[in-house]
């Protein structure tokens, strides 16, 4: 009998797939660096944290964590079912918005189809096609914008799904309620448009499109949306996706049972309630866009204006150089090089403190254009 290992391999392009690198945690910089006052503007959070009723939810309901959740989120659901004014059967809850990317991979994509997306957008498109054996075809951006026109040129007899990140991360830019008509106007019923609303609270622009209808029509349309970003939940993981109740119940029995927390529903629930902290955080975000778009003219740096609570900003050198010599004067910040932007860095929206930190941290690394 042979005693020599056969190599275990993995699904076809699983290789290809580089593990996702998210911003830095404050406590791995501190054990790196030995440096304790740090401040992280890296992951796009809410900066002031989750609402105060959300802090008294986790702690009541901490005290039930030796049980198992409810498996269909039935008090979430019927809560933001209200909050939408959707019925609870277009609803699926979570573990974070990014589980619904990858339930779309395990109900709908295998070997043969094709999945549009845009370059420069959210990378877990790619590791959600890549994974199920699907074909990505990556559509170029223009002006650092998904480019609808050149998305729908690129649907075939093969594509299955395409991705539209809006606004899109990391470069904060959005499609207007026209241009996503115009698109919807031209994709075939059989294909599924995934639109990726996780930063949807943050908009303001007012030609943002509201693509609950393409929901309500019953097309073949998934929304994806969180409670990571404005609500301060993202260490909680839940997230939602909202689509036709066909759609739902085909990924629903996909969905890994228990996947969301008891502690996290509790969380989201009590969230919803507090819509003073919602426009608290919008609030603070428009301020800070505001005077961070001012210090980085008045250091001459190119920006790309954002519908997001971040901005990517170009430093004249390689991103990662000046992230890592951010990150040694305690300010985590984000590299773009994984995105096709080399020369720039991503920037969490943060309290005006925290913005001030930031700039004088940068002020003395960058060069102007």
């Amino acid at each position: 009998m042979s005693t020599k290992k056969k190599k275990l391999t993995p699904k076809p392009g699983i290789e290809t797939i580089k593990a996702y690198q998210g911003g830095k945690p404050i406590e791995e910089v501190k054990r790196e660096l030995g440096i304790s006052d740090i401040i992280k503007l890296a992951s796009n959070e809410n900066p002031i944290g989750p609402s105060p009723l959300a802090m008294q939810a986790i702690q009541e309901s901490a005290k039930q964590a030796h049980f198992y959740p409810d498996g269909n989120a039935y008090y979430l659901k019927a809560d933001l079912a209200k909050h939408l004014d959707v019925t609870e059967d277009q609803l699926i809850l979570t573990n974070g918005s990014n589980e619904v990317l990858q339930l779309v991979g395990e109900t709908y994509l295998g070997p043969g189809d094709e999945v549009i997306y845009a370059e420069g957008a959210f990378v877990v498109y790619k590791l959600v096609a890549t994974v199920c054996g699907a074909t990505p075809v990556v559509v170029p951006m223009q002006k650092d914008t998904h480019h609808l026109p050149s998305m729908a040129t690129a649907i075939t007899d093969k594509t299955k799904a395409i991705f539209i990140a809006n606004p899109n991360n990391p470069t904060g830019t959005m499609v207007t309620a026209a241009e996503t008509a115009q698109f919807m106007a031209q994709v075939p019923e059989n294909v599924l448009v995934i639109f990726d609303e996780a930063y949807y609270e943050y908009v303001s622009h007012p030609d943002y499109p509201q693509t609950l209808p393409y929901v309500m029509e019953e097309r073949n349309f998934i929304i994806t949306r969180t409670f990571s970003k404005i609500y301060g939940l993202a260490g909680l993981r839940i997230g939602y996706g909202i689509a036709p109740p066909s759609i739902i119940a085909t990924m629903n029995p996909v969905r890994q049972p228990f996947n969301c927390n008891a502690v996290a529903q509790a969380a989201a629930r009590a969230s919803l309630k507090d819509t003073d902290h919602v426009k608290k955080s919008q609030e603070l975000n428009a301020a800070g866009k505001v005077f961070l778009y001012t210090a980085f003219d008045k250091l001459g740096l190119r920006y790309i204006k954002t519908e997001g609570n971040f901005i990517m900003v170009f430093v004249n050198q390689p991103g990662a150089d000046l992230a890592d010599a951010m990150m040694k004067k305690g300010v985590i910040v984000r590299a773009m090089a994984g995105y096709g932007y080399p020369d720039a860095i991503r920037v969490t929206i943060g309290k005006q403190e925290e913005n001030e930190r930031f700039l004088e941290a940068l002020t003395p690394l960058v060069r102007s254009s």
